[in-house]
C-alpha cells in the first residue's frame, strides 16, 4: 500500500485536474476570458485563462477531503475497509494537521480568487502584495508555520513570511512561456514529497503528491503550443503551497536525528526559480524599468534568443531544475563537507546556465 500511495495520489489527482482544465478551458473562450495577444507576448492568437482554477480546485479538494477522510475514519471502520495498520499509526497526525490543511486551503483559495481577478483585470502591485503579505501572516503568525525556529520568534516569522513571497512571486514570474512554470513546480514538488517521506513523514508527502499530480493533469493542455494558461490565479497559488510545502517538509534523516544543514535543501531545489527572478530584477533595474513590469528578459526569454525552440527551452529549464534539486535529497545524511559539495554544485549549475544562455548576447536587454 505505502509503495501504491504516490502512484494512487498523483493518478487521481491527475484525472481530476485534467478533467477540470478541460471543463474550464472551454468555460474561458465562451466567457471569453482568455489571454489576448500582444506587447511582450508570444502567442499570437487567444489562449484561455483560469487554468489555475482547475490546478487549485483540485488540490483543496483533495486536501479538504482528506481532512473529512481522517476525522471519519474509526478503527473498526479502518479494519473492515482493509486500512493497514501502517497508514493507521499516522491518523492521529493528520487529524492533529487538520486546522492547518483548512488554512492552507483557505489561503490557496483566497490567491486563486485574487489572481483571477488581477487575470481579468489589473489589480495594482501594492494591493496584490498587500494580500500575499496578509495571507502569509495568517499562515505563519497564525497557525506558527515557521523556518529556523532556533533564531529569535520575530527574525524567524520575518524569514518565513519573506520565503512565502518570495516563492509566491518567483513562480508567477516564472511562468512566462508555455509549460514552464507548471512542470518545474511539478519537479521541486516531487522532490520535497521525496524528501519528506524519507523523514518518515505522511502529511507533507500526499500533499506534495496531490499537488504534482494536479499540475501533471494541467501540463498537456499548456504545454506548447498552450491552449489554456494557470495565470495569475494558478501560479501565485503553487508558489504559495511549494512555500508552505518546504516550511513543513522535515529535511531530517530519521536515524540521525536533526541536520540543521537541511536548511539550505530549499534553496538548493528552488535554485532555478530564484535565479531566474533575480536575473530579471538586475535586468530590469539596468534598464530602468519597474522591476513587476512584464517583459522579455525572462531566463526562457533569453534561452529562445540564443536560438532554441519554445519546447527546447522548457525542458532545459525542467533539466536544470532536476539537476539542481536531486542532490537536495543526499542533505539528511550529509556531512558538512558533502553539504558543501551539494550546495556548490547547485550554485555551479546556475553560473553555468547564467554564462551559456549569455553566450555572445551583444543585444540591449
Amino acid at each position: 500500500m505505502t509503495s501504491l500511495h504516490p502512484i494512487i495520489l498523483i493518478g487521481s489527482a491527475a484525472i481530476a485536474s485534467a478533467t477540470l482544465t478541460a471543463v474550464v478551458r472551454r468555460a474561458s473562450k465562451r466567457l471569453d476570458f482568455v489571454d489576448r495577444p500582444g506587447g511582450h507576448k508570444g502567442h499570437v492568437t487567444p489562449v484561455a485563462l483560469g487554468g489555475g482554477l482547475a490546478v487549485t480546485g483540485t488540490v483543496v479538494a483533495a486536501m479538504l477531503v482528506g481532512v473529512g477522510v481522517a476525522w471519519g475514519l474509526s478503527e473498526s471502520l479502518a479494519d473492515s475497509l482493509g486500512v493497514p495498520p501502517a497508514f493507521m499509526k499516522h491518523l492521529p497526525g493528520i487529524r492533529a494537521k487538520a486546522p492547518l490543511a483548512i488554512a492552507i486551503a483557505g489561503a490557496a483559495c483566497t490567491l486563486c480568487v485574487v489572481g483571477l481577478i488581477d487575470d481579468k483585470r489589473p489589480l495594482p502591485v501594492w494591493l496584490r502584495l498587500g494580500i500575499q503579505l496578509v495571507v502569509a501572516a495568517f499562515l505563519v503568525i497564525g497557525f506558527d508555520l515557521r523556518l529556523l525556529t532556533l533564531l529569535p520568534a520575530w527574525a524567524s516569522i520575518a524569514l518565513t513570511m519573506l520565503w512565502i513571497l518570495c516563492l509566491t512571486n518567483s513562480m508567477n514570474f516564472l511562468d512566462n512561456m508555455d509549460g514552464l512554470s507548471a512542470g518545474v513546480a511539478a519537479i521541486a514538488g516531487a522532490i520535497f514529497a521525496i524528501a519528506a517521506s524519507m523523514a518518515g513523514q505522511l502529511f507533507v508527502p500526499s500533499c506534495c503528491w496531490i499537488l504534482v499530480g494536479a499540475l501533471v493533469g494541467f501540463l498537456p493542455f499548456n504545454f506548447h503550443p498552450a491552449t489554456i494558461y494557470l495565470g495569475d490565479a494558478g501560479s501565485t497559488v503553487v508558489g504559495m503551497l511549494l512555500a508552505v510545502f518546504t516550511i513543513l517538509t522535515t529535511f531530517a534523516s530519521p536515524a540521525q536525528g536533526d541536520q540543521p544543514i537541511g536548511v539550505i535543501a530549499p534553496l538548493i531545489v528552488m535554485a532555478v526559480p530564484l535565479y531566474d527572478t533575480a536575473s530579471v530584477f538586475l535586468l530590469r533595474m539596468r534598464a530602468g524599468v519597474p522591476i513587476w513590469t512584464g517583459d522579455r528578459r525572462h531566463f526562457s526569454h533569453r534561452l529562445v534568443k540564443r536560438g532554441m525552440s519554445v519546447p527546447k527551452a522548457v525542458l532545459v529549464i525542467w533539466l536544470a531544475t532536476l539537476v539542481t534539486a536531486m542532490p537536495a535529497l543526499l542533505l539528511p545524511r550529509a556531512d558538512w563537507l558533502s553539504a558543501f559539495v551539494i550546495f556548490s554544485q547547485a550554485i555551479l549549475v546556475v553560473i553555468l546556465v547564467a554564462l551559456l544562455e549569455s553566450s555572445g548576447n551583444h543585444e540591449s536587454t
